[in-house]
């Protein structure tokens, strides 16, 4: 847009008039070349473990600055000219490996700018105050962490209009969250004490330790960007996982999942009753109304297993309208009950559905088959599922809305 590259280019001449205006570099000009060498080699460094994020159109950089050292330090022509050798490498790396954005060259444009006003703006805040808090406890340091505070607001103020010239701001309350809330006190006090020590040790010209800090924080930075890096692969491969294993439809889990868990379970001896239920007359629903209308039955006919089942049970679509439930830590007689409160649950309640322009009341029951036994290598998990099975076809013969039931070596039970 013409009106951002406008205001791009309007903040870079306005530093550029703040650089030229100022006294010029403040230090010697040996000194200058090494901490622009320095801060210029980290920043680049550091350039691959910032975060960025996107606000609609825009991208936005929330790596900490280290510019308030370096101004102090040589004053507003020496950021100047810093922050133009640092973008502008920044911007033909991005040209380079094929990341840059379509405004990218008006973007460096805009960061040199944004950089050298607000950081200038706390430099000669720091010049004026600076005696007044000598006086202070820590007076050097409140002064620095008032400043960034400072600085950093009146970067995301720059920025809250760059959304509003492409607009990407819907309200006055966004815009006042993303100055005041983005960031937090603790990111401000990291940021006031790195640029307070960076800029004590080019004082006193400690090249050393100002190495040395900046090291620490590259491996600070560096381990958090690892970990930060683990645990998002993490939680895309437990994303991953969940797609692979999980009915979309209901939420249940799929009969990939169900093959699993029962080769797991098979290795745990235990006590455990295998459900298996089937809708009743779901042709039927399918057939007098529609595919919908029978989504939304199986939808409450899952929602409805599930609110009986505790964290160490499972819920299984194992077929289009059938479902499989491995109930554990119960005795036989707790796990009739529960499954005889499902299928009465069920019965009693009816599911809303939209057809024919409207909205219906659909009523649905089913049939369950459970099969309670001690799993072990003789009597596994792939045996009591198949009993479970035949225990729902004799729900279905006997007239469906029944459960039967059988503990393993006795008779069975239909109730």
């Amino acid at each position: 847009m013409l009106k951002a590259k406008v205001y791009d280019l309007s903040l870079f001449l306005i530093a550029l008039v703040i650089a030229f205006s100022s006294a010029g570099i403040l230090t010697s000009q040996s000194d200058f070349l090494k901490a622009l060498s320095l801060y210029w080699l980290f920043s680049a460094l550091y350039y691959h473990l910032r975060i960025f994020s996107k606000n609609g159109r825009t991208s936005i950089d929330y790596g900490i600055s280290y510019d308030l050292s370096f101004v102090m330090f040589t004053g507003p022509f020496g950021l100047f000219i810093f922050e133009a050798v640092y973008r502008f490498t920044v911007y033909f790396y991005r040209k380079w490996t094929k990341t840059a954005d379509p405004t990218e060259f008006t973007d460096t444009f805009y960061n040199i700018g944004v950089f050298v006003i607000t950081n200038s703006i706390a430099y000669f805040l720091f010049q004026y105050f600076y005696n007044s808090f000598q006086s202070i406890p820590f007076g050097f340091w409140i002064l620095l962490f008032l400043l960034t505070c400072l600085s950093s607001y009146l970067s995301r103020t720059f920025m809250v209009i760059v959304f509003k010239i492409m607009g990407d701001l819907k309200s006055f309350k966004e815009a006042s969250n993303f100055i005041l809330k983005s960031v937090s006190l603790l990111d401000y006090g990291k940021a006031a004490l790195s640029n307070g020590f960076l800029f004590l040790f080019l004082q006193n010209g400690q090249w050393e330790l100002l190495i040395v800090l900046f090291l620490l924080n590259y491996i600070v930075s560096r381990s958090f960007h690892s970990k930060q890096q683990s645990i998002q692969n993490k939680l895309e491969r437990d994303k991953f996982e969940q797609m692979a294993y999980t009915d979309f439809l209901t939420g249940a889990y799929n009969r990939t999942y169900m093959d699993q868990i029962m080769a797991e379970l098979n290795k745990r001896e235990e006590r455990i009753g295998i459900v298996v239920a089937d809708i009743d007359y779901f042709k039927q629903i399918n057939d007098s109304y529609n595919h919908a209308v029978g989504d939304k039955v199986i939808q409450h006919f899952a929602a409805t297993l599930k609110k009986f089942l505790s964290q160490d049970d499972y819920l299984f679509r194992s077929g289009g309208e059938e479902f499989t439930i491995y109930l554990r830590k119960r005795n036989f007689e707790e796990t009739l009950d529960l499954v005889r409160m499902m299928r009465d649950e069920i019965r009693n309640n009816s599911v809303l559905a939209e057809y024919g322009g409207g909205e219906i009341t659909v009523g649905c029951t089913g049939s369950f088959g459970l099969y309670y036994d001690k799993i072990t290598e003789l009597s596994s998990m792939e045996k009591a599922y198949v009993q479970a099975d035949e225990l729902l076809i004799k729900s279905k013969q006997l007239g469906k809305n029944k459960v039967s039931a059988q503990k393993a070596q006795s008779d069975k039970k239909v109730v």
